[in-house]
């Protein structure tokens, strides 16, 4: 059996759900008689009636009401499918990639006020660092420190500057003291944080005790356990810092590195692209503004 055109069973669809030809007809912004043409020509060719007509009103039969049952939520899954795809060819798409610690300490607790000022634009986030190949990530742009040389054919705008210092519980510090006996919590992903931070501060550990953990985030974690104490970026720990749950004793330095967004193209040529930059640079902004503020 050949099925009748769409166009019939939505007519039909309509006019069952308002038990009328007239106020189909005004739904669907066509003549009452197009309405009825429709809702016939459906019948014939299943050479079954779908209403009792009486009076000019038409009542569903056991027929009309079999077939509205199955009608009904195709149409409406039809056209909520319909308003997806529409409202995802409005919107934008950007992917950032972005180094796991700043993704989780700093990033997404701010996320929420890219989202409101800019709607339209939808952005999905891939935590990686270091190096990266835009093709094969898929990304747009990268939030990267410049710890590694990314070539002449990637395009690099600055972000703020990195500060640095060490963290650690209350309890674990008092005043006047130094690293003597003390845990000290190294990443293995940034060997060379706490040798900088040292050169810059003029200290030497004398009979402190090294521990290691693969990334900063989880010697953040060890240091809010008071397991020790651990070097940090001031973006990674604002919130413990607020809280007071960890405290910085000797305040925070810059380190001489900074953070940059990565593009395979010039800013210029994506507004999406250009849209996160600016938006990124004013938030990174106020963050070292209260670094300064404050150490």
């Amino acid at each position: 059996m050949k099925l009748p055109a769409l166009t019939s069973f939505h007519f039909f669809t309509v006019a069952a759900q308002t038990e009328s030809f007239v106020q189909a007809a005004r739904l669907l912004h066509v003549t009452h008689g197009a309405v009825s043409r429709q809702v016939r020509q459906l019948e014939e060719a299943i050479g079954i009636e779908l209403f009792e007509r009486r009076n000019r009103a038409i009542f569903l039969n056991d027929a009309g009401r079999e077939l509205y049952n199955v009608t009904r939520p195709f149409f409406e899954q039809l056209e909520g499918a319909l308003h997806r795809l529409q409202r995802e060819a409005r919107e934008e798409v950007l992917v950032v990639s972005c180094e796991p610690t700043i993704a989780m300490k700093w990033l997404i607790p701010r996320l929420p006020d890219f989202h409101a000022s800019h709607p339209n634009l939808r952005l999905q986030l891939l935590a990686a660092g270091g190096p990266i190949d835009f093709t094969r990530a898929g990304a747009d742009v990268a939030l990267r420190r410049d710890d590694f040389y990314w070539g002449e054919t990637i395009h690099s705008a600055t972000i703020c500057e990195e500060w640095i210092g060490p963290v650690c519980v209350p309890a674990l510090w008092t005043a006047g003291q130094q690293f003597d006996d003390v845990r000290l919590l190294r990443s293995t992903t940034r060997p060379l944080a706490w040798d900088n931070w040292m050169r810059l501060a003029d200290v030497v550990p004398a009979g402190a005790t090294w521990v290691e953990y693969e990334h900063f985030y989880l010697c953040i974690q060890a240091a809010a356990a008071g397991l020790g104490v651990s070097m940090a970026s001031f973006l990674m720990v604002q919130d413990e810092l607020k809280s007071r749950q960890l405290i910085a004793p000797f305040g925070f330095r810059r380190d001489g590195s900074r953070y940059c967004l990565l593009s395979p193209r010039p800013f210029d040529e994506s507004s999406k692209c250009k849209i996160f930059l600016d938006w990124i640079t004013q938030q990174m902004a106020e963050t070292i503004q209260q670094c300064r503020a404050s150490y």
